[in-house]
């Protein structure tokens, strides 16, 4: 049984910055690509960041580029997603998910990740 354990949510104000972690139990996380998503109060999940299993590529929706950085350290097993410049819209649960078996691209939508975490809620109040 796989399991994704994030940490690091929290109620921040706008222009804070937050850093959560996504800690795996399964040794082939090295061959994962691994990505944050968000779903916020009443809407669908969505896309946040991805990084591939060679952490060396990354990807971000528009509405974080250049605020929100993905990381993976496979020697700890762990995803990190450092926010900055946090704003009321960041606001939602976050979740880390997997895609495993050394994809060749970095994926964005729910159905093509196999592995999620329970979520962890970030709130940024204005």
């Amino acid at each position: 049984q796989v399991q994704l354990v994030e940490s690091g949510g929290g109620l921040v104000q706008a222009g804070d910055s937050l850093a959560l972690s996504c800690v795996a139990s399964d040794e082939r996380f090295i061959g994962w690509t691994m990505a944050w998503f968000r779903q916020p109060p009443g809407k669908e999940r969505e896309f946040v960041a991805g990084i591939s299993w060679t952490t060396t590529s990354t990807s971000y929706s528009q509405s974080v580029k250049g605020r929100f950085t993905i990381d993976k350290r496979n020697p700890r097993k762990t995803l990190y997603l450092q926010m900055n410049n946090l704003e009321p819209e960041d606001t939602a649960v976050y979740y880390c998910a997997a895609d495993d078996g050394y994809p060749s691209d970095i994926m964005t939508a729910v159905s093509d990740y196999e592995h999620w975490g329970q979520g962890t809620q970030v709130t940024v109040s204005s």
